[in-house]
């Protein structure tokens, strides 16, 4: 059965269990059944998947940013973690929102909520399904059909020369990572081979010899070598396991073009540490040396070493399959003033005017614009998130300079965490209505409350009080460092910044010379050891 829902179709379908793979697949067919989002075919009533050639010749479109379009895209949303379209959405419905869904010859959408917003159909009971949501939430167990889902997506629609853009926020976040590692590894499998996706997704997750060895043969085999255009993602997390479990090509990945990712200064939970970028290692190089077709994140020098684990020359691999360009992955980490909704978003109600997610969101999409992905934009949704789509087309503008306070009039200001926030239907806000500029906004946003979601959940200090682990790549780039500690609702920890230095958006500074927070001036939970570089 069929029905639609703002622009997107579900088909509810039952695959037969392979008994070799039962533990997926069986929670695979069953995520299917009861799933909200379509895994199968694309979302538009009526329209067959649509061919999409090297380059496209599209209608100009006065009511479309950009108004015309050389690539199909392929635009791929994970909420977070327990959201979905309610009445205090993400960032990510927010995007979502803003996207063109009716010309699938142009661009084709595909949404999916956050992990714990279903409950697999064994659990008949409202206690039993109340719990496994819970479960979920915290441990994220269902990760496995969320990946799946996305990719089965991608496997229905994808043709030769469609740019496929991801984002995410949250565990959704650490979905679409996992999503890019998928396609990266093994490929995607031709239309309609439902019963390979499991299979593939089980070659994925496995990191020894054997599985990287049985990837590269099912890529040769049954799949279609594809990039990543842009991976955009809001504070990923992964909190995946009782001991976090991490996935190939989830740290780093060169066969993304774009990486953006916005960043909380002040969570504090430890099960919301976030999963930073990083260089590979030498033990992820060695590994994806012999990946089918795959060789550009790796100098040629490198690849003829004879420094594998069973001895063979790189150069062996180099007689079987052609030597790539290296490619390397144009990667943007900005830190942003709030926790983790606060920076993804869904920690206010929809209606309300100002808050702090809408800063990241704006960066976001003005990324999007400076990488030139093609996306397919609203142009009447711009000014809703305080943005003038005229400084985005038909090239990025720079931004003014930073305005500190604003020349109208303008409420006290919001308390940091508890308590009604006073721009939310007062004059003031109606004066604030009429968009102005985005600086403005800018000012009105970063003044907004903060939700720290330790102090109004109680439940998550008993992980505070016990040892999780934690972990971090060194500054010498050559091994992972794993830690247990007890946080006890520390701020996090910000690596390498010796190194690496860190890069800070501009609106910090509006809160940081704010006089009117009611907890006195802001500094942020997570320590910043150098001079930030200030991101516009």
């Amino acid at each position: 059965m069929m029905r639609t829902i703002q622009g997107v179709f579900r088909i509810q379908t039952h695959a037969p269990s392979l008994a070799c793979f039962w533990p997926i697949r069986a929670r695979y067919a069953a995520f299917q059944r009861k799933s909200p989002f379509p895994p199968r075919i694309n979302n538009y009533r009526g329209v067959s998947n649509v061919p999409s050639s090297l380059t496209i010749n599209s209608p100009y479109n006065a009511n479309v940013i950009p108004p015309t379009h050389s690539h199909r895209t392929l635009v791929l949303c994970f909420d977070g973690t327990g959201d979905q379209f309610d009445s205090d959405n993400s960032n990510v419905v927010q995007l979502f929102n803003m996207l063109v869904k009716d010309k699938p010859s142009q661009q084709m959408v595909y949404y999916q909520p956050g992990i714990g917003t279903y409950t697999i159909p064994q659990r008949v009971t409202p206690l039993m399904a109340k719990m496994s949501k819970t479960v979920d939430v915290m441990f994220g167990r269902h990760l496995d059909a969320h990946v799946m889902g996305g990719y089965e997506f991608l496997m229905q629609n994808y043709e030769y020369g469609d740019k496929i853009c991801i984002f995410g926020f949250s565990r959704g976040a650490y979905t679409a990572r996992a999503l890019a590692g998928m396609v990266h590894k093994v490929g995607i499998i031709p239309r309609s081979n439902h019963q390979q996706v499991p299979f593939a997704y089980n070659m994925y997750t496995r990191d020894d010899v054997k599985g990287w060895e049985e990837s590269t043969a099912f890529k040769k085999t049954f799949s279609i070598n594809a990039d990543i255009e842009f991976v955009g993602v809001w504070d990923t997390v992964s909190s995946v396991g009782l001991v976090p479990k991490r996935l190939p090509f989830t740290r780093a990945n060169d066969n993304i073009k774009f990486f953006r990712h916005a960043l909380s200064l002040d969570e504090r939970r430890v099960r919301f540490k976030p999963t930073i970028w990083e260089r590979p290692n030498k033990q992820d190089m060695d590994k994806g040396g012999i990946r089918h077709g795959l060789f550009r994140g790796f100098p040629h020098s490198f690849l003829k070493r004879r420094d594998s684990q069973d001895g063979t020359s790189r150069s062996h691999y180099d007689d079987q399959y052609p030597l790539l360009e290296r490619q390397h992955t144009n990667v943007e980490e900005v830190w942003f003033a709030g926790h983790h909704c606060d920076v993804g978003g869904s920690s206010v109600k929809n209606d309300t005017r100002n808050s702090l997610a809408r800063i990241p969101l704006r960066w976001m999409i003005r990324e999007c614009f400076k990488a030139e992905v093609g996306i397919l934009f609203h142009q009447d949704m711009f000014k809703e998130i305080g943005m003038d789509y005229a400084t985005l087309y038909p090239r990025v503008l720079e931004r003014p300079n930073i305005i500190y306070h604003s020349p109208y009039p303008s409420p006290r200001c919001p308390p940091d965490s508890m308590g009604q926030d006073p721009t939310k239907g007062t004059d003031t806000a109606i004066m604030y209505s009429d968009f102005v500029s985005e600086e403005l906004e800018d000012v009105a946003d970063a003044i907004s409350r903060k939700h720290d979601g330790l102090s109004e959940a109680w439940r998550w200090w008993i992980l505070e009080c016990t040892p999780q682990p934690t972990f971090y790549q060194d500054d010498d780039d050559n091994h992972d460092v794993i830690r247990y500690k007890i946080n006890m609702g520390h701020g996090r920890y910000i690596p390498r910044q010796y190194t690496d230095g860190v890069k800070v958006h501009r609106s910090v500074q509006i809160r940081m010379k704010a006089d009117c927070l009611e907890n006195g001036k802001y500094r942020p939970n997570a320590k910043l050891e150098v001079e930030p570089e200030w991101v516009p």
